[in-house]
């Protein structure tokens, strides 16, 4: 049964355009107990259209990613020992996740949607993963929930392949992305922008192109304020040709994670920002969705849902 969350949908929209890569693997089943929310896969795109915001022709299901496809982001001996379900047990302990054959199958499948998603972005200047925003994967390594790097697999795959020039990648989780910056430290293509909690996990920190640490308790007003200003001189100096938007929405006051205070109403005038951003550069923007970990996964799937409704209206 689905939930009846408060979102923002309107009847007089129109979503004919808006594509989301959807599968329904991306709700893979986890030990009792864990910590993950990994009901939220199968609740939001249910929510979605059950509220009437999107219909179903918008959904599309990917297919797995070619080891050739993720190693333009992830060394080649990772690579193999995650597709041969062979990792250390200490890399499957940083991960946090039981490793299995159809997790990694779920993982590939994410990171191809994302790709995909790219496309569909470069038609109609925006489109969305129901999962992925996995920026805790490093070069060589997983970590944090994540095992690939979904968008730095796809920024890989658009500059290697010469689709596109200039690639910005915009991480609003409220932990930094780690992985996604040490992916791309030396590479000039990709531009890595980080926004999030400065003592908050990792702990570790790696070197984004553009690093916002944000002290704990950091609420709309000045988070609002401090993205609009990062977001005009990304905008002006780096100029991209593509985004990628990791809309985490663990930054939410009622996270237990997250140690920063947005309102739900503050995630999604950040999320909106985040569009307008990209539309009135006419840039097209991939968006992955990034964590969550509110103790009710309603106010989880109102926040992620509202990224969707802030996407429908900027770009209807």
């Amino acid at each position: 049964m689905v939930a009846s969350f408060a979102i923002f949908a309107v009847s007089y929209i129109t979503v004919s355009l808006l594509k989301i890569a959807y599968h329904p693997s991306y709700m893979h089943p986890l030990p009792e107990g864990h910590r993950f929310p990994m009901i939220k896969y199968e609740l939001i795109p249910a929510q979605l259209l059950y509220s009437g915001l999107i219909q179903a022709d918008s959904l599309f299901e990917p297919d797995v990613a070619s080891f050739q496809t993720i190693v333009q982001a992830h060394a080649a001996d990772y690579c193999h020992q995650l597709i041969d379900v062979a990792l250390p047990p200490a890399m499957v302990r940083r991960i946090g996740f039981p490793l299995s054959e159809a997790l990694v199958a779920r993982e590939l499948r994410i990171v191809q949607g994302t790709i995909d998603g790219c496309f569909f972005a470069m038609q109609h200047g925006v489109a969305l993963n129901v999962a992925g925003g996995t920026h805790h994967a490093g070069h060589d390594w997983g970590e944090g929930f994540c095992l690939l790097n979904d968008q730095a697999v796809a920024a890989a795959h658009l500059v290697n392949n010469g689709i596109c020039r200039r690639v910005v990648i915009i991480d609003l989780d409220v932990h930094q992305g780690n992985g996604t910056a040490q992916i791309f430290g030396s590479d000039s293509r990709v531009f890595t922008f980080s926004m999030h909690g400065a003592r908050n996990f990792p702990f570790r920190k790696e070197r984004s192109d553009r690093d916002v640490g944000l002290p704990d308790g950091t609420g709309d007003e000045v988070y609002l304020e401090l993205l609009a200003h990062h977001l005009d001189w990304i905008f002006e100096e780096v100029q991209p040709d593509f985004v990628f938007y990791q809309a985490g929405v663990d930054v939410l006051e009622t996270d237990r994670l997250g140690k920063l205070a947005l309102t739900k109403a503050g995630c999604f005038s950040r999320d909106e920002l985040v569009f307008r951003s990209c539309k009135s550069a006419d840039v097209p923007v991939q968006v992955s969705m990034g964590g969550g970990y509110s103790p009710h996964i309603r106010d989880i799937v109102d926040a992620h849902c509202r990224t969707f409704e802030a996407a429908i209206r900027c770009y209807d």
